[in-house]
């Protein structure tokens, strides 16, 4: 079955086997199934998703510079990748969501986002920024 649907993997031919009445624990299937060969170049590569969608991808970010007076400041900036430019930079002692909602629409006038913007899990990036 595994060899016939090289796509499934243990828990669907679990089910199957379950289906036709063969009464066989998901951990015996796993250790029975054969083992794909590690191809790295057999699934899509992240290089590739940047390389074919540059056109409409940007990427946001920020980073912590700490100042002679022990301050610390961010520094936010949104990069447009077909470009390879810096399209948006701003310096903050405390950035919030609401501020950086604020930056995007700087960032991205007139309805001009990317379909795809890029950014890491920071906290600052609460729902109301990925919205």
């Amino acid at each position: 079955m595994a060899a016939e649907n090289p796509t499934w993997g243990a828990p669907r031919v679990h089910g199957e086997l379950l289906m036709l009445g063969f009464d066989v624990s998901e951990r015996t299937v796993s250790r029975m199934m054969p083992r794909q060969p590690h191809d790295p170049e057999a699934r899509p590569r992240w290089r590739n998703f940047l390389r074919n969608h540059r056109e409409v991808l940007a990427a946001m970010d920020s980073f912590a510079v700490p100042t002679a007076t022990f301050r610390v400041l961010y520094v936010f900036f949104v990069i447009h990748h077909a470009r390879r430019t810096v399209l948006h930079v701003r310096v903050i002692e405390h950035p919030t969501g609401t501020w950086i909602i604020q930056q995007l629409r700087e960032a991205f006038p007139f309805d001009s986002a990317p379909r795809y913007l890029i950014c890491d899990s920071d906290k600052k990036y609460g729902a109301d920024v990925l919205a």
